[in-house]
């Protein structure tokens, strides 16, 4: 439900900041991952250097990194280039719904839980790209008062709040809120990146101190 209004959010922007149809459809073809789509848009509407807008791409990313952790005991065994269409299909509702799924029937063979991954992400695939083409063609026709601007908050603090089940969970997205709010007047909203870091360390050093009690 929330893919909809998402992808028509970044279509929607896209074309308020010049991109073409064709250009809008060729970014999110290139870089599926619609929180650091937006987030590299908003920076280069503002004039960001190239490096800070690729920095933020990846900090914004690097969540995939701990996703992909966790799928390894399950997908790890896979062929490689069976694996690099995954590490590309990789979001998070293909994350979310696929590790549920292997936790919850974990005598599923190798080739069912690609075949699952695969399931999960299709459609996801499909209306993301059909969305965006359909944003980036209305472009400034789509008033503000749709709200589609809501899709993404409420997508991630779904998911976010359903993976919250350790300590070092929830002491890594305190600190990361707290530290990004805290530094919000940095320039570019390079903000973000120090409280992703922060936060990730504040994580670690958490397990590790729960590790050894």
């Amino acid at each position: 439900m929330v893919i909809v209004p998402f992808a028509m959010l970044f279509g929607v922007l896209s074309a308020e900041a010049g991109l073409g149809p064709w250009e809008t459809q060729i970014f999110s073809v290139a870089v599926f991952a619609g929180a650091s789509q937006l987030a590299a848009l908003q920076l280069m509407q503002d004039q960001a250097p190239v490096l800070v807008i690729l920095a933020t791409g990846l900090a914004v990313n690097l969540r995939m990194m701990m996703y992909s952790v966790a799928l390894t005991p399950h997908l790890g065994a896979a062929p490689l280039g069976i694996r690099a269409l995954i590490a590309y299909f990789l979001v998070d509702q293909s994350f979310a719904l696929s590790l549920a799924e292997f936790e919850k029937n974990r005598s599923l063979t190798v080739a069912e839980k690609v075949a699952y991954f695969f399931g999960t992400v299709t459609p996801i695939t499909a209306i993301w790209n059909v969305s965006t083409a359909v944003g980036a063609h209305l472009g400034r026709a789509v008033p503000d008062t749709w709200g589609l601007d809501f899709a993404m908050p409420i997508t991630f603090v779904g998911m976010t709040a359903a993976m919250l089940t350790t300590l070092p969970h929830a002491v890594a997205m305190a600190v990361s809120v707290g530290v990004t709010l805290m530094l919000w007047a940095m320039p570019y909203g390079t903000g973000l990146l120090v409280g992703a870091a922060v936060g990730m360390a504040a994580g670690a050093i958490t397990e590790a101190w729960r590790d050894r009690a």
